[in-house]
């Protein structure tokens, strides 16, 4: 298992293929999965990727609740496509590592002092990450249509000001323009939000508010993630 190497092109093209069809490394919420992969990331992944991309920005959001986030943080070769071959030193060394403690002990062999001690440390924190029960925020997912007034609105400068729109708890995403006749096309944009914070009509309102450029706007997609 693995992505290869995800400071490379060709490791973020595995990731970008693996959240194709999927909003999370693991599961269906944020967990120290989603941490591990992260960190391994050296920046936000290109426009063209737009899978990893949109998985990055929303992981990124989560930076300050990450240490609470559900799961325990494994070797970065657990995680990703069974067939890809994992190239991290971490995983070269995992079975080593394995071999040297063993956590549940063994019939065959008395268990060292060290050995249990390390045992109960980790059993110990095991159980302490499964008793906490930490709040995740509610965010959704939301897709954009942000139509222009004709055929020679400045598209590049419309979508500039969308991307101009600043809030906490508001990430934008990909984009495209999209063909609607006439030679006019429509700007389709993604963003995710923090519920509590951050809702369609306020986004409509200071969208619309560029009137030299936009003519309206309209909720394309709507998910809760």
């Amino acid at each position: 298992m693995g992505f290869g190497d995800l400071k490379s092109p060709a490791g973020l093209q595995v990731l970008n293929d693996y959240l194709a069809d999927k909003s999370y490394i693991e599961g269906y919420v944020p967990s120290q999965a989603d941490v591990a992969v992260f960190e391994a990331v050296s920046g936000p992944p290109p426009a063209d990727l737009c899978h990893a991309l949109r998985w990055y920005n929303h992981i990124k959001s989560y930076e300050k609740e990450k240490a609470s986030l559900p799961g325990v943080k494994k070797a970065l070769g657990k995680y990703g496509p069974a067939n890809v071959e994992d190239t991290t030193e971490s995983g070269a060394t995992d079975s080593k590592d394995d071999d040297d403690i063993d956590l549940f002990g063994s019939d065959d062999e008395e268990e060292s002092e060290e050995a249990k001690r390390l045992r109960e440390e980790r059993l110990a924190q095991y159980e302490s990450k499964k008793a906490k029960k930490p709040t995740l925020v509610a965010k959704s997912s939301i897709l954009l249509d942000v139509k222009p007034w004709d055929d020679e609105t400045d598209m590049a400068k419309l979508e500039e000001c969308v991307r101009s729109v600043q809030a906490d708890g508001l990430v934008w995403g990909c984009s495209k323009l999209v063909p609607v006749g006439y030679g006019i096309k429509k700007l389709q944009i993604q963003c995710v939000v923090e519920d509590d914070k951050v809702g369609t009509d306020m986004l409509e309102e200071q969208i619309t508010a560029f009137d030299e450029y936009v003519q309206s706007m309209d909720v394309a997609a709507f998910n809760k993630i």
